[in-house]
């Protein structure tokens, strides 16, 4: 073994040390685990080592189960990894994730256990290379369009004369000083109903189609304006929203989308029967019609004008020219005695005709007079009349015969207790029978001493031992 420091050099070296002797090792005892024990070890290892890992690639083999969790596949061109995103977080994305779209994943990575798959659970997808927002603006206005809600075909025209307005929109913006500024200087007659709401934030979509709903419900409201002032994309977002597109294509009566400025675009817009470009541009198609409504009466009012005066200006030049003929002068002269045949003609055919209806009510009086003879009422008071007199005389008859036949029947009763054997039983009188009871002793012949015989009382029965007899020859 070489020293720690130089020797000198007069000093032998020392002699080399016999190396001791090779101890040998223990044998390392193995450590048998089980499938689920290196499942769970290695799961921790990858929950510990990748707790958010931002993953990009294409989702294939997407599919919602009934619990609302989505499983997915998430591949590139040289490898793939199954994924999970639950409910909850996918209920806060703005788009449908779907097959053959790149998207980038957040999440961390996790152990299926039954089939010792690892897998990333997704909390958050973006869509590679476009918005969320504008990824699920594209995919929602193709399925309405799919369905036929954009046709031109259910647009329906705005009224003429809209007598009563629905507004739908908040309170605090701007978009309803704008619109009730703009019908009060227009159209002053209008009855403006309005249905505030949120337009922006969480759960603003479900307030506007509530409010749509509760609006679309008041009695006579011929027109509905919804809409809100100018913002970003993300304070517009509530009118992307399917509940809201449907609400409007449900709605009963015309409706106009009036959201944001002319060059924002929403659902709300291709859904609604007109689309206004500001709120303001909104009020003023509601009350463009009725100016040309107006309009068209003041030019047809004009020209009925003109043409009755000036038939009327004919009409008299013409008169004049008539009344300038020679034949027909003293014409009025002549128009008003047949006025005066006519007053009289007219009073003679009045008095005929007072007095054809006098003689004619007469008549209906004496007809009606002579119907109530015949009258159904009468008739059948007369015959409850009778019956209740028959109902009286066989309730008493019924109830004579019924005391007649009670008397006669307690007669009977009392001739047959006179004649019943019980009746004579009962005066102290007995009957002497044999001993088994079939026949009645009636002599003391029948009889002979210590023979048994039975006695019957008016109430019960002697068992008796005959010990005299006496013959009736021989009774004093």
């Amino acid at each position: 073994m070489t020293p720690p420091f130089d020797l000198p050099f007069d000093l032998p070296d020392d002699p080399p040390e016999e190396p001791p002797a090779a101890v040998p090792e223990p044998t390392p005892r193995r450590r048998i685990l089980t499938v689920s024990q290196l499942t769970a070890q290695v799961r921790g290892l990858l929950e510990s080592r990748f707790m958010e890992v931002w993953v990009e690639g294409e989702i294939s083999n997407s599919r919602v189960w009934n619990t609302g969790h989505m499983y997915f596949t998430l591949k590139d061109a040289g490898a793939q990894i199954k994924g999970v995103m639950f409910r909850s977080a996918l209920r806060a994305l703005r788009f449908a994730p779907q097959d053959g779209l790149r998207v980038v994943a957040r999440g961390h990575l996790s152990v299926y256990d039954p089939k010792g798959e690892y897998q990333i659970i997704c909390e958050h997808l973006e869509p590679e290379g476009l918005g969320a927002l504008q990824l699920a603006f594209d995919q929602l206005k193709q399925r309405l369009s799919e369905e036929g809600l954009f046709d031109a075909a259910r647009k329906r025209p705005l009224p003429v004369l809209p007598r009563k307005i629905g507004v739908v929109t908040s309170l605090d913006g701007a978009a309803i000083r704008d619109i009730v500024h703009v019908l009060r200087r227009r159209h002053p007659n209008a009855h403006i109903v309005i249905r505030p709401t949120r337009v922006q934030g969480d759960g603003a979509a479900r307030e506007i189609a509530a409010a749509l709903r509760a609006i679309c419900k008041v009695p006579a409201v011929d027109v509905v304006i919804v809409g809100r002032g100018g913002g970003s994309i993300e304070d517009l977002w509530a009118f992307n929203e399917e509940i809201v597109a449907r609400a409007i294509a449900h709605c009963p009566v015309p409706t106009i989308s009036a959201v944001g400025h002319e060059t924002d675009v929403t659902i709300a817009d291709f859904v609604a029967d007109l689309r206004a470009p500001t709120p303001s541009a909104a009020a003023e198609m509601v009350v463009a019609k009725k100016d040309e409504f107006v309009s068209r009466i003041d030019r047809l009012s004009h020209r009925v004008r003109s043409v009755m005066e000036t038939r009327l200006h004919r009409n008299e030049a013409r008169l004049r020219m008539l009344e300038a003929q020679p034949g027909l002068a003293g014409f009025r002269g002549r128009i008003a005695l047949r006025a005066r045949d006519v007053d009289e003609f007219t009073q003679d055919l009045h008095q005929v005709m007072r007095g054809r209806v006098a003689t004619s009510g007469r008549a209906v009086e004496s007809l009606r007079r002579t119907l109530e003879t015949f009258d159904l009422r009468r008739r059948l008071l007369r015959v409850r009349a009778r019956l209740g007199t028959a109902d009286a005389a066989l309730t008493t008859a019924s109830a004579t015969a019924r005391h007649r036949a009670d008397r006669r029947l307690r007669g009977s009763a009392a001739r047959l207790e006179a004649l019943s054997p019980l009746g004579v039983l009962a005066r102290g009188y007995a009957v002497c029978w044999n001993a088994d009871r079939t026949a009645v002793i009636r002599t003391a012949d029948a009889v002979e001493v210590g023979q048994r015989v039975r006695v019957t009382l008016g109430q019960g029965e002697l068992e008796c031992a005959v010990t005299d007899r006496q013959d009736s020859e021989t009774r004093p």
